[in-house]
Order: C-alpha cells, then structure tokens, then sequence
C-alpha cells in the first residue's frame, strides 16, 4: 500500500496512557517527567517508518461526559482522574504529534472512539488504518477500514487486525461486535454485562442466532436454547449496553465538510530538537541528520548533562526495555 492509499487515524489517549504505564520513572535533567512522551515519540517514528501517509489525524476524547453518561451515570466511573505526572507531558505530546505533521481533532461530548468512527465513514474513498488497542474500534472493521494493535510480536510494532484477526480473535464477525460486548460487557467502561454469559457464550448465541436485534424482542424463539434463562430478565440490560458501545459516526457540525486531513512531513529539525531538549539520547539516533547551526541548537547544558549523567543513560535503556517487554511496540 502506498502512502497515499491510507487515512490513518490515532485514538490518542488509548495510546498516551499506554506509553506512560508501560515506562516509569523517566525524567529529563529539569526533573520533569518524560516517560510518556518518549514512548509517544518511539510510537512516532514508528509509524513513520513502517506506515508513511500523506492523509492523517490524531483524536482525542475531550471531556469524559458524552450521551452515554445519560444512559448510564456510571460510564467510565471506574477510571481514576489522569495522574499529574501524565498530565503536564500532555503538551509536549502534542507538539511531539504536530512536528510529525498529524491534525489533532477533539469536540467537546464526543469520545474519540466516536471521532474516528465518523471520520472512516465519511471518508470512503481510501482505506483507513486506525492505531488503539480498544476492542470498540473492531466493529468498524471491514474489507476498507483495519486496525494497526500495538504489539511487540511483530516487527512493525503493530498487528494488523482485519475481518479475519477479528473471527479468530472473538470468534465473531465485526458486525457483531457491539452485540457481542453488549453481552459479556466491558469492565474498563465500567459497563456490566448479561450475568452467566461470558466471551465463549456470547460468540456462540451470536454464531447460531444472529444479530440481537433479530431476537432480543421476541425470546420466546430462544426458549429451547441453553441462554434463554439467563436472557429473559436482561433485555433491557441488553439494549442499554448495544447504545453505549455502538459508536456515534455522525461527526459534529463543525468538521460535516471538512476534506481529508492532511499528513505532512515531519519536521526532523524540531523533532531533533524536542529529543535534545529532553534528553532522548537513544531516540536521537533513530533520527535522520540535520545540519547544525548556532542559531538552531546551541549547545544546550540539559543536553550536555544527560550525555555524562549515567543514570540517565540507564533510565533511558530501561524505558527501551519497558517498550519491549510490555508490548508496548
């Protein structure tokens, strides 16, 4: 696939969350911490180096209210506020995504999830590859529109996950999806499930019966089935959770006519700069040459300290580790 073929589109926080709990303990020689944002960055030239596009975004969720919390109060209830140290990197993550040339979208009651499921239907003329790990997003899978799971079993750093990865990983078809999580739930949603079905049964029911909306409303045909005791007090259980995982591809108001969004070319000169200025020694490697002036980068003491500084030198090959060894990339 060439680079022009695909729409890539970053389910930002899934990726920024896992950055910083898959790397601890990683500051700069201003004692600030960097952990997340160095991981972003190896996600960075990561993509760039095995998945170049011209066409491309970033989402991220805006507020954790949106319309499911009107469905159910205690949506994502569960989740702790974003710790401080992960908070004050947020900016450095996004000058680090806007000097590799990606738009950031965000709107205020949509989740990102929701963002990205409008942006691939809306833009139907080239394949999509969307980067998260959130399993919501496999119902927007089909012969166009893929996943790209971060994993370190693959040389990319990625797994692709297309219709086939979705049968053998669920066992399930991606139009089945929302009704598959509508039945065994979702625990980081805080969204509870139909009691006594878990991943195998749901698959199962929905191999032999088809979609929910088939017999949902008429159990009655499911009474000589093995699910229909544990079905017959929880439609409305079923119901509310078929809404709250089914993703709201009507894009806001405001981005109804925007045109494709464009990917440009990083800025090698400012990424070189954002890894000197926080000491991502490793990384400077990985980075294509720059020509050096005085103007550009003077020779910065933070710089100069990490190059002698052997802790951090080993905080850094630590971080490398974490990467890997979490399956972080």
């Amino acid at each position: 696939m060439k680079a022009d073929d695909r729409l890539i589109l970053i389910d930002a926080y899934s990726q920024i969350f896992r950055c910083f709990f898959a790397i601890r303990s990683l500051t700069n020689s201003r004692g600030e911490p960097v952990n997340a944002a160095f991981g972003f960055m190896k996600l960075m030239l990561r993509l760039e180096k095995f998945y170049p596009s011209t066409a491309g975004a970033m989402l991220f969720d805006c507020s954790k209210k949106s319309f499911r919390n009107e469905l159910l109060p205690e949506y994502k209830a569960n989740r702790p506020p974003m710790p401080d140290d992960l908070r004050s990197q947020i900016p450095l993550i996004k000058n680090i995504a806007e000097a590799f040339g990606w738009k950031l979208f965000q709107h205020e009651g949509f989740e990102a999830d929701d963002l990205i499921g409008g942006l691939s239907k809306k833009f139907t003329g080239c394949p999509v590859q969307i980067v998260s790990s959130d399993k919501d997003l496999s119902q927007l899978i089909d012969q166009r529109v893929s996943m790209l799971v971060p994993s370190s079993d693959s040389s990319t750093g990625f797994e692709h996950r297309g219709v086939d990865e979705v049968v053998k990983k669920f066992g399930i078809s991606p139009e089945l999806i929302i009704d598959y999580l509508a039945l065994i739930g979702d625990s980081s949603d805080n969204v509870p499930g139909v009691p006594g079905i878990g991943p195998k049964s749901a698959a199962d029911l929905l191999n032999s019966f088809g979609k929910a909306e088939k017999w949902m409303d008429s159990l009655e045909n499911l009474s000589d089935s093995k699910y229909y005791k544990k079905l017959c007090n929880e439609t409305e259980t079923l119901k509310r959770n078929r809404k709250l995982i089914a993703l709201n591809t009507v894009l806001p108001d405001e981005l109804q006519n925007i045109s494709l969004p464009e990917k440009t070319a990083p800025n090698w000169r400012e990424i070189t700069r954002i890894c000197r200025d926080n000491q991502f020694r490793s990384l400077l490697k990985e980075l294509p040459e720059v020509t050096d002036t005085e103007e550009d980068f003077e020779e910065d003491t933070l710089f100069a300290f990490a190059e002698n500084n052997a802790e951090e030198i080993v905080q850094q090959q630590e971080a490398e580790k974490s990467c890997e060894q979490l399956e972080l990339f």
